[in-house]
């Protein structure tokens, strides 16, 4: 697997324990019935600090910040740009944070003379 499969493994993972499953279950609520079932509240999404790794029902404080946060946007990212797309955009930000270097060193060289 290559750098990028991997990241997209997990965040298919993390965004599984949000997504509906077969049964039309997310993970995220356990055994709650209220936010599994009900039509008030079954697509109120809460992002909790941490998970129950048996069934990945959400634990801990659900103030929708935090790392869990980042799995939407992990979702987002891999549902929107390719592994080439990603590598090119990384070499773009590699060239240009040398160049914001070079120029950083040429006005610190400038100040001291």
């Amino acid at each position: 697997m290559t750098l990028y499969e991997v990241a997209e493994e997990i965040a298919r993972r993390l965004g599984s324990i949000f997504l509906r499953d077969a049964d039309g279950r997310r993970p995220v609520y356990g055994g709650s019935q209220k936010f599994q079932e009900d039509p008030h509240w079954r697509d109120l999404l809460l992002f909790h600090e941490y998970f129950n790794g048996d069934n990945g029902a959400g634990l801990g404080a659900s103030h929708q910040t935090g790392w869990t946060g980042l799995v939407a946007r992990m979702m987002h990212l891999f549902a929107t740009t390719s592994a080439e797309q990603a590598l090119e955009l990384g070499k773009l930000a590699g060239v240009a944070r040398a160049g914001a270097g070079s120029r950083e060193r040429t006005s610190t060289m400038s100040r001291s003379v």
